[in-house]
């Protein structure tokens, strides 16, 4: 097991592009698994009329826009965040389309198959810069995670791939996700996703520390949060070799609503 990798770690050793390496779609990375699973369900998620409302905001987004690419048919005002500067700096680079940012194209024709029409694919990734209005930082150990902005209540907040690796103990992840649920309006969604049983990641040559969830930890914690989940799909890992790569056992997709009183 890693040892935990707080923010400082992170700052001066995580490096997007190695990062980004998971998700060339279709390449035989371990990432494959994992897009295929979460790409059905935010599919279905946020063009089955679920989840609704104008406003999302994506906590911990790292470098990658996979979360928001069906969550952009829905919501018209899109606010990426993340704890260091390098992700927020990648993600500006594809929504500038500068020279050398990453090449979602296969990600996105994907999606647009699975929405229908793979050759939207164009059309989308416009809609989503069009949708994107700001990248801020973010820390889920602040009361208020984006600070020192302060925005509105959203209608929706997205997580992926973040709480269990900027959570040292199940009691920290529980404070952070009371920290993220103030960005939330009552009655409003939250749609996790992420890794079971995973106590480490590599990116290039570097290991950093995942907290190790399991379904019954995930449940506990949602509801003592104050949240009502809707709907909770969990896949066994079917790929088992590169485990030395990451040690997960399953992946797991959470659509939770926000109770109007807590």
């Amino acid at each position: 097991m890693a040892a935990f990798t707080g923010g400082e770690v992170y700052k001066a050793d995580f490096d997007p592009t190695a990062y980004l390496e998971y998700f060339k779609f279709g390449g035989g990375t371990l990432g494959d698994e994992f897009l295929a699973f979460v790409l059905k369900h935010y599919c279905k998620t946020f063009t089955s009329g679920a989840v609704t409302g104008r406003t999302l905001i994506d906590i911990g987004s790292g470098p990658t826009i996979y979360q928001l690419l069906s969550a952009c048919e829905t919501f018209k005002e899109i606010t990426a965040s993340d704890y260091i500067d390098q992700n927020c700096q990648e993600l500006q680079k594809w929504l500038k389309n500068e020279p050398g940012a990453f090449d979602w194209t296969l990600v996105m024709q994907h999606v647009c198959e699975l929405e229908g029409d793979r050759n939207k694919w164009a059309e989308k990734e416009r809609k989503l810069r069009e949708a994107f209005k700001r990248v801020l930082k973010c820390d889920v150990h602040k009361s208020n995670p984006l600070d020192p902005v302060v925005l509105p209540p959203a209608d929706c907040l997205v997580s992926s791939l973040c709480l269990e690796t900027a959570c040292k103990d199940q009691s920290s992840y529980r404070a952070a996700l009371r920290n993220i649920s103030s960005l939330l309006k009552p009655g409003g969604h939250l749609v996790l996703s992420g890794d079971l049983g995973s106590s480490f990641y590599m990116v290039g040559p570097k290991k950093f520390f995942c907290l190790v969830l399991t379904e019954e930890f995930l449940r506990e914690a949602l509801s003592a949060t104050g949240f009502a989940i809707q709907e909770f799909d969990v896949l066994s890992r079917g790929d088992d070799t590169m485990q030395e790569i990451c040690d997960f056992s399953g992946m797991y997709f959470i659509v939770a609503c926000k109770e109007k009183a807590i």
